[in-house]
């Protein structure tokens, strides 16, 4: 393995993309704009990587890189290059971070981790190897970087709902529900893995542990494909993979949670819905209304209980301290940005970021028991982690074993053995 680049190098750090469509596109901007707001490591946008030549050096022109390749391996074996952020499609994944690692990178890849447990567990592997050399890695489930959703997790860290009983985590999309939609790789299950549930339920299911800090142990769950056949360059080609998705989750600490997830849903465009009830307290949040939090304080009088809409836009607020006045709102693209900076940071301090790549394999292992109790007509099932293990029973990564709970609350029973990740809400940017 190559020695990482490290923040006392005299040069700036050396970032590579690959891949340039939506996720390329969003990263990009990110990367444009990171050290604009918040104070972080020096870098430049070496090189943006893609299959095609053209279209490739025409995105790196537009989205601010200096170069472009069409060789990932190679852009892996040049010394100016320190950090690989990973956009391509699911099923290249595993092989580009993996060596990516090995060469010595820094890696931030998009969720999900990978298209399957093995791939999954072989790129933890990899990372756990890495990691001893001072290599950082990341997994990009950046909703945990919404503002709104960061400031949920700290209410809730801080006990104001009390015990948490039950969360709805809804994804709702609708930009497949024409069945005349042509097809894409998105709708193989070779290339994609799974439909709406690694798409988009993946984002679901890691808000619902995230915000409350567990881990879910067992599912019930449910597929479905609407339109069958879509049309391809070919004539009608089939679709391998699920068009919905709904899975009712126990946690380790008591919560139930619902998730129900779907690309025709006609109407809604972008809907991420998260509701959290607990015994003292309940919050809302709908992502196509990201600047806002709704929160119910079940500790007032009953007279004047009700939900409060809070604004998440104050410099005291998580991330808003490196954006505009109150008021003033920010939007999607926005998380990819706060993602960055936590993830510089990490590489700056020496410390591992989060979502690691063991809580993006914590993810895949609940959707791939959501599948199989799908293909079991609904059967409750163990979410089983590595060695057959029950979801639960892993170990705390060595970084974090001693890391107290947010809040500096002592760690529950049900969370003991949860690798917690590195920005906790106490150390999220915001003006004391």
């Amino acid at each position: 393995m190559n020695s990482p680049q490290t923040p006392a190098s005299a040069r700036p750090l050396g970032v590579a993309v690959i891949g340039y469509a939506f996720m390329g596109q969003a990263h990009s901007n990110a990367w444009r704009s990171v050290a604009n707001h918040f104070d972080v490591l020096s870098f430049e946008q070496k090189v943006l990587v893609g299959r095609h030549a053209e279209a490739v050096a025409t995105a790196a022109a537009k989205y601010g890189w200096s170069e472009s390749a069409t060789d990932w391996r190679s852009v892996l074996e040049r010394d100016d290059i320190d950090i690989v952020d990973i956009c391509a499609p699911g099923w290249l994944h595993a092989e580009i971070a993996t060596a990516a690692l090995a060469a010595g990178k820094h890696v931030l890849v998009e969720k999900p981790l990978a298209n399957s447990l093995a791939e999954s567990e072989a790129m933890v592997r990899a990372a756990q190897a890495a990691r001893s050399a001072g290599v950082r890695s990341m997994v990009g489930f950046n909703y945990r970087r919404v503002p709104a959703l960061a400031l949920a997790r700290q209410l809730i860290a801080d006990g104001r709902l009390g015990t948490i009983r039950q969360v709805r985590a809804s994804y709702l999309q609708d930009w497949l529900a024409d069945p005349d939609s042509p097809m894409t790789w998105r709708l193989r299950k070779e290339t994609a893995g799974s439909g709406a549930l690694g798409d988009i339920a993946s984002h679901a299911i890691d808000q619902v542990q995230f915000l409350l800090g567990d881990t879910v142990t067992e599912v019930s769950g449910r597929l479905h494909t609407f339109t069958s056949q879509r049309p391809g360059p070919d004539g009608p080609e089939a679709v391998t993979v699920d068009d919905a998705a709904w899975a009712t989750l126990s946690l380790a600490g008591g919560a139930v949670a619902s998730v129900d997830v779907s690309r025709v849903a006609l109407g809604q465009k972008n809907a991420l819905r998260v509701e959290v009830y607990g015994t003292s307290g309940s919050l809302t949040f709908n992502l196509e209304n990201p600047n806002e939090l709704f929160f119910l304080d079940g500790t007032e009088p009953i007279e004047v209980q009700g939900f409060r809409r809070i604004l998440v836009t104050e410099p005291e607020h998580p991330y808003m301290v490196g954006w505009w006045p109150q008021g003033h709102v920010i939007g999607w693209e926005h998380s990819f940005t706060h993602q960055l900076r936590d993830f510089l940071l990490a590489i700056r301090n020496g410390t591992d970021p989060s979502p690691s790549f063991e809580e993006g394999l914590g993810v895949q292992q609940v959707l791939a028991a959501i599948e199989a109790s799908s293909a079991a007509g609904g059967a409750t099932l163990p979410v089983v982690g590595p060695g057959g293990r029950a979801a639960g029973g892993r170990a705390a990564s060595p970084a974090s074993a001693s890391r107290p709970e947010p809040g500096g609350r002592a760690a529950s029973p049900a969370s003991a053995s949860r690798p917690e990740p590195t920005e906790t809400p106490s150390s999220l940017p915001t003006r004391s």
